[in-house]
């Protein structure tokens, strides 16, 4: 079963054991570009084996019979043409929670965690906790969710430009036990929100990526996520600039704007939001690499 007849070999009559599959799949994963190559090879073999990651390895001599590597085989090509893991999983882990995660959204990213984890702290730190949120942008609805499941939140209302990405936020919703404290409305930004709704949180992951980038982008990325929730126009800045000017008429006093950012856009996005003459003190917050990624002001 050589590489190079990867697309006609995996149902041959050759004995594979888990280990020698898993090994052979990473190899020829490498060779086709993809990082950590060894790890999406176990996570679609145990996905192919309908068994977790840790059965597998006590069984690391069991041959596979034919269904088992048709089956693989299906899933190794997918991973092979650069389609995400995720969505070929159907589901992605973020903080908490278990989330439908296909073609209709953006991959949740650990990066995002940091912007979710600095609206909790702020939360914290209220008597009232959160109170009502706004999430601009859903997608998949990982940061509302996250913020109704682990803030102490009145209501948390989610909008998207995509009625498909509202369908996953809303299975997600239920999914996660938090249905109930969230409210799904269609529309581009604040386009379903009326001037006087007022919110004592604010935060989206809004596109930042500049157009001009896009070829900078791992093929995962630019050939199989939605274009929408990655390209935030020329400078990257425009949606960005568009969520920060309608922020204070929606946010209550002492409220709390959140923003994720993309690399080298923080102070960009800090003078942007002190230019509105309307937050105080501006905070930028670090994620695990170091590097500045989540922008925060309270409203005065």
């Amino acid at each position: 079963m050589g590489v190079a007849n990867a697309n006609t070999d995996t149902g041959d009559g050759e004995s594979w054991s888990i280990k020698r599959m898993i090994f052979w799949s990473a190899e020829y994963l490498d060779s086709k570009g993809v990082e950590n190559a060894r790890l999406d090879a176990e996570w679609l073999l145990a996905e192919a084996l309908d068994m977790d990651r840790l059965e597998m390895y006590l069984q690391y001599d069991r041959l596979l019979d034919s269904v088992e590597k048709s089956a693989f085989k299906s899933l190794l090509l997918r991973r092979a043409a650069r389609e995400p893991l995720q969505y070929i999983l159907g589901n992605t882990s973020f903080r908490e929670l278990d989330l439908l995660t296909d073609i209709r959204v953006l991959i949740p990213r650990q990066e995002t965690e940091i912007l979710v984890e600095s609206v909790l702290s702020w939360g914290s730190e209220k008597e009232e906790g959160l109170g009502r949120v706004l999430d601009l942008g859903t997608g998949s609805g990982a940061i509302g969710i996250s913020l109704a499941l682990e803030g102490e939140c009145s209501q948390v209302v989610a909008t998207d430009v995509k009625s498909d990405a509202l369908a996953v936020a809303i299975i997600n919703a239920k999914r996660n036990g938090v249905k109930d404290l969230m409210e799904f409305r269609l529309g581009s930004l604040f386009e379903p929100i009326k001037s006087d709704d007022k919110f004592q949180v604010i935060v989206s992951n809004p596109p930042y990526i500049p157009d001009s980038e896009v070829g900078l982008l791992q093929p995962e990325v630019v050939d199989w996520e939605p274009t929408e929730a990655l390209f935030g126009g020329k400078s990257g800045m425009e949606i960005m600039k568009e969520i920060i000017i309608g922020a204070p008429k929606n946010l209550t006093s002492k409220g709390l704007l959140a923003l994720e950012c993309g690399l080298g856009q923080s102070k960009q996005v800090a003078s942007e939001i002190e230019a509105t003459e309307t937050f105080g003190e501006v905070m930028i917050h670090r994620d695990l690499t170091g590097r500045e990624r989540v922008v925060t002001a309270e409203r005065n």
